[in-house]
């Protein structure tokens, strides 16, 4: 059945249809590992006493996701041994890669921070290459979940795709926040390292459901490549390597500019990079942030994860539904706006001290934006996708919005200590820096507005 995505006909009843589970758990299996690395890693080296600028700089194992297009076209092509032909090319390569996860959480339970540093944030930066590395194949095997002639479901599939991934990392991140506290209050001095083995549960059960999820046969795919790599060698005389390359790499690459202009390719690549910096930046020094205010692991775990999930899956859910009826423009413009005046609450949280209520308002309007900033950029992103390169176009275009997210904002923790623990200023920058991002949204209003028209036409 097609379901078209026009005001009329875009509503929740395709939120129903049993891909979306599927879609949902994929979601969850690519958020977890940020519960890992962002929430877990953070807490664990500031607990055992070191300092903010270092926890800050530790988060630059995240820029691995601004490059994980670099290697896409690789996991597009290269088959894992034996467990390709049993299990699909997609969920092999997912499990391969949880495989390692396994593997580095096991290495973590036997090391101290304080003395192996090096070790610990090279730990997480295996963890980090192994969940970029995931992500890939999971918006893949996602997207081929729904034809592309289903363009409602497509959309809706985005947005079940992002409530699975704050699922992932929200409700991880209690788990993991729960459990670490039951164990300190136990007594138990290595706590986090205890807590990192009981995680590996979790990750035992999602791939159990992975298994569940269909996959197409890859022969189809691997047969148009093949074609695409006889047809450069021949029209442009490649040897055998140089062709493989090009129709896997350079292709996806140059397509991209082909169907946008070269000026209108740089604003949009520059817009990507731009829109959810000052998110990264309150982001990546929030949990920081609650504890030097006073809140424990249980006020965190309760407020800004239980809490925080609820209001990200409603509002996750309607942003996307919003998103179908209001165009891509008007919905991006509502939510840098709305992440700019979230981020001046916390402002208002440090100057005024430690409050429940206001710390509870505070992080249930931040994870409303959050939503729908989120679901608005990845349905964006997804209509500038060429679907004959779909899975390496959108490892580049949400890499490049990582790369903003993860190099600038790994400077987070250096500039509060600059500010001199100045938390209300620091929280007023981060809304400042939203301000580019919509300038050169305001330039690109209305090709992004021809792009939604011309796609609109054809769903109908």
């Amino acid at each position: 059945m097609t379901t078209n995505i026009d005001t009329g006909k875009a509503d929740f009843s395709v939120y129903f249809d049993r891909r979306m589970l599927r879609i949902l758990l994929l979601g969850m299996i690519s958020g977890f590992p940020w519960v890992l690395i962002g929430t877990a890693l953070t807490l664990w080296l500031k607990e055992d006493g070191l300092s903010r600028s270092t926890i800050g700089w530790a988060g630059l194992i995240f820029g691995v996701y601004a490059f994980n297009w670099m290697w896409a076209p690789l996991v597009d092509r290269i088959r894992i041994p034996v467990l390709t032909d049993k299990i699909g090319h997609r969920k092999s390569w997912i499990l391969t890669m949880q495989v390692v996860i396994v593997a580095s959480l096991a290495i973590w339970s036997a090391v101290n921070p304080v003395d192996n540093l090096e070790a610990v944030i090279f730990i997480g930066l295996i963890v980090a290459i192994s969940s970029a590395t995931q992500d890939i194949t999971i918006d893949a095997l996602r997207i081929e979940q729904i034809h592309e002639s289903e363009s409602a479901a497509m959309a809706a599939g985005a947005a079940v795709a992002v409530v699975g991934w704050w699922t992932g990392f929200k409700l991880g991140g209690v788990v993991a926040l729960k459990l670490a506290e039951y164990l300190e209050n136990q007594g138990i001095p290595n706590y986090w390292q205890l807590t990192f083995l009981w995680l590996i549960g979790l990750i035992v059960a999602c791939n159990l459901l992975l298994m569940l999820i269909p996959e197409l046969s890859s022969a189809r795919r691997r047969a148009l490549q093949s074609e695409d790599q006889t047809r450069l060698e021949q029209q442009v005389g490649l040897p055998g390597i140089a062709g493989w390359f090009a129709s896997t790499v350079v292709s996806p690459l140059t397509s991209f500019f082909r169907k946008n202009g070269v000026a209108i390719g740089i604003a949009l690549l520059s817009f990507i990079f731009l829109f959810k910096i000052g998110e990264a930046f309150m982001g990546k020094m929030s949990v920081v942030f609650y504890k030097e205010l006073g809140f424990s692991k249980s006020d965190i775990a309760l407020y800004s994860k239980t809490f925080g999930w609820i209001t990200t899956v409603v509002f996750t859910l309607i942003g996307g539904w919003i998103a179908m009826r209001s165009g891509s423009v008007k919905a991006l413009f509502l939510a840098g706006v709305a992440m700019a005046a979230t981020n001046v609450m916390f402002s208002v949280m440090a100057w005024t001290g430690k409050s429940e209520w206001l710390f509870a308002v505070s992080v249930i309007l931040d994870d409303i934006a959050a939503a729908f900033a989120t679901v608005a950029f990845v349905a964006f992103i997804s209509r500038l996708v060429d679907r004959t390169y779909t899975a390496t176009q959108y490892a580049l275009l949400a890499s490049i919005g990582t790369l903003g997210r993860t190099l600038l904002a790994s400077s987070s923790g250096a500039l509060v200590d600059w500010l001199d623990g100045d938390w209300g200023t620091f929280f007023i920058l981060t809304a400042v820096m939203v301000i580019p991002s919509l300038v050169v949204l305001w330039f690109l209003r209305h090709k992004i507005k021809f792009l939604d028209n011309a796609q609109q036409q054809v769903a109908g």
